[in-house]
């Protein structure tokens, strides 16, 4: 990491910083290593915690848009989609995950806004979609 080079009362040393992990840091002091505890406030990381808010949304302005087809399901954001876990014919529940894609570096699951009965994936596992494309189609 670091090499640094230290006088103290007339003897010279060669101190290199291997490691520091939460206040501890493993050094090398004249080829010797030494773990030691550091006693100063650690610095905080300077990148900020991003905090999603909850988006509250009005009836009929979820995932699910009903059509002559039926409950067509669409995509929150463009991604890939990482797993189905649901089949033609397959019944599902409220709050079931019916996919799961990765959108922004993040896994997000697809939930069931209602419960129903699956009448077709439009998608496959590994394929990417854009924002509002057609997911699945329920009944």
């Amino acid at each position: 990491m670091k090499k640094f080079e230290f006088t103290i009362r007339g003897n010279k040393y060669k101190v290199e910083i291997k490691d520091i992990e939460d206040n501890i840091a493993t050094l090398e002091v004249n080829g010797s290593s030494f773990e030691v505890e550091i006693h100063k406030e650690l610095k905080k990381a300077k990148t900020p915690k991003l905090v999603r808010q909850e988006v509250k949304l009005k009836p009929g302005e979820g995932l699910i848009r009903k059509s002559g087809k039926g409950k067509i399901i669409k995509s929150p954001l463009p991604g890939n989609i990482l797993k189905i876990n649901v089949r033609t014919g397959d019944k599902v529940n409220k709050g079931d995950v019916l996919l799961v894609m990765e959108a922004m570096k993040m896994e997000n699951n697809v939930l069931a806004e209602e419960e129903g009965t699956v009448k077709e994936v439009k998608v496959t596992e590994g394929q990417a979609v854009l924002q509002d494309d057609v997911l699945i189609i329920m009944e």
